[in-house]
C-alpha cells in the first residue's frame, strides 16, 4: 500500500549505513524476504511485479524496521 516504508541498518565496516524502501505510488507495497544469507526487500505492484530491489547480506544487517502505512479513513479516500 502506498506509503509502507522499510528502513533497514548495515554494518558497513567502520560505521552504520541506513538505507529506506518506500511504496511511493498507490496500489505498491512493499515487501521483505530472507532466503541463503540474503535479505531482499523489494516494492512490487498489485500483479506481484517487482519494480526495484535492494538485497543486503543477511550477517550484515543489523535492523530490519517495517512501518506498515497508516489507515486511511473512507471520506480521504479518492473516488
Amino acid at each position: 500500500m502506498k506509503g509502507d516504508r522499510v528502513e533497514i541498518v548495515v554494518d558497513a565496516g567502520d560505521t552504520t549505513r541506513t538505507y529506506e524502501m518506500v511504496a511511493g505510488r498507490a496500489g505498491r507495497r512493499v515487501e521483505t524476504a530472507v532466503r541463503r544469507g540474503v535479505v531482499e526487500v523489494s516494492e512490487v505492484t498489485r500483479n506481484g511485479t517487482p519494480v526495484r530491489t535492494a538485497r543486503f547480506m543477511a550477517n550484515r544487517v543489523l535492523a530490519l524496521v517495517e512501518h506498515p502505512a497508516p489507515p486511511v479513513e473512507e471520506s480521504e479516500r479518492e473516488g
